[in-house]
């Protein structure tokens, strides 16, 4: 999921507090955890707001630096400003290597934008009215609106749940254009290199959709086949498109 260079940087959190539920923290320590160890943790806002005490209930139990700033301007929210600045200087003074956003404003699309441009990974998380151009921006973002639920739900194969995937003509045409770019000529492509393809575009993850491997989305919908292969080593994932 990472690579060498920068799974030997630190991964930095930081939370807009005033667009992000504090009831997920778990979900996305622990997340993040599969990239490696989060050094750095901050969560910025106007902790004097009755709003954001349920934040203030898991700071010291997740070791997250609360950052405080002032409503200066009614209306205007400072904290964002100086989650923008802060991250900049991590940019340049802090070996960084991964940044997660915890927020659903599209105001941090053009911050996304300037890390990704320097190499940086960025992870998302946020709510289902995030900002598409924000969203897609991460180099993979996750919905915490559902985050515990969806999954489960979803693997149960359902025939709506089938359904709805192959309306979703978006979500169809990134995976066959996928598998139709890592195919060789019989059709059958390699599962990694098919996942790689679509990550290399773009936010994806498979458990936006309710399955927590690629595998699991492709098996849901009938367009394509898959199977499985044997090796000394380990176990392998092929998919194709129906003839």
């Amino acid at each position: 999921m990472t690579t060498d260079n920068v799974s030997n940087q630190s991964i930095a959190l930081l939370i807009d507090s005033d667009n992000a539920p504090a009831a997920k923290i778990d979900f996305i320590i622990a997340e993040l955890a599969t990239y490696g160890v989060v050094n750095i943790r901050r969560a910025y806002g106007n902790w004097t707001k009755s709003s954001l005490s349920g934040w203030e209930k898991v700071l010291h139990e997740y070791a997250i630096q609360p950052i405080q700033h002032f409503d200066i301007v009614k209306g205007k929210n400072a904290s964002d400003m100086a989650l923008l600045i802060e991250a900049m200087d991590m940019l340049y003074t802090k070996n960084v290597g991964t940044f997660c956003l915890v927020s659903s404003d599209c105001d941090f699309t053009p911050l996304v934008l300037r890390l990704r441009s320097d190499g940086k990974q960025v992870i998302g998380f946020g709510s289902k009215k995030a900002p598409a151009p924000f969203v897609a921006s991460c180099t993979r973002f996750l919905y915490l609106d559902d985050s515990e639920t969806k999954t489960k739900k979803a693997q149960t194969g359902k025939a709506d749940s089938r359904n709805s995937l192959k309306r979703d003509t978006k979500l169809i045409k990134l995976l066959r254009n996928a598998v139709e770019s890592a195919g060789g000529d019989d059709g059958w492509a390699r599962l990694g290199p098919v996942g790689t393809h679509i990550q290399n575009q773009g936010s994806f993850d498979s458990r936006n959709y309710g399955f927590s491997k690629l595998s699991g989305l492709f098996a849901a919908i009938d367009l394509f086949e898959i199977k499985q292969s044997q090796s000394a080593n380990a176990a392998s994932h092929w998919v194709r498109l129906r003839g």
